[in-house]
């Protein structure tokens, strides 16, 4: 069975970094895109990030466009998220998300396979 683990997350003040990793198994991860989501309490789940399968290519919502940075690093199995001047607003538990195909999906129902989530909080 398809496993994905975040980590990585934390307690950060507003302005700080934190660089979250997805590990993943019993998958061909250069097989699949790789998005992260996130959900914070109140809130719809929101689509953050995506890369394609090979890393040659990703999207992100505007709210993080600028400040984050989706990676990977396919022998190793594992996808990252570079998240830079941290805002308050960015407090979520953070998931990533395997799918296959060609494209960057940004519907959280496209996606094939889900991690368990790792907190961020972002503290003003």
């Amino acid at each position: 069975q398809v496993q994905l683990v975040e980590s990585g997350g934390g307690v950060v003040q507003a302005g700080g970094s934190l660089r979250l990793s997805c590990a993943a198994s019993r998958l061909t991860f250069s097989g699949y895109a790789m998005g992260w989501f996130r959900h914070a309490p109140g809130k719809e789940r929101e689509f953050v990030a995506a890369i394609s399968r090979s890393g040659g290519s990703d999207t992100y919502a505007d709210s993080v466009k600028g400040r984050f940075t989706i990676s990977r690093y396919n022998a190793k199995n594992t996808v990252y998220l570079q998240m830079n001047s941290l805002k308050p607003e960015d407090t979520a538990v953070y998931y990533c998300a395997a799918v296959r195909g060609l494209g960057l999906p940004v519907n959280h129902y496209e996606y094939d396979y889900w991690g368990q989530g790792t907190q961020v909080t972002v503290s003003s």
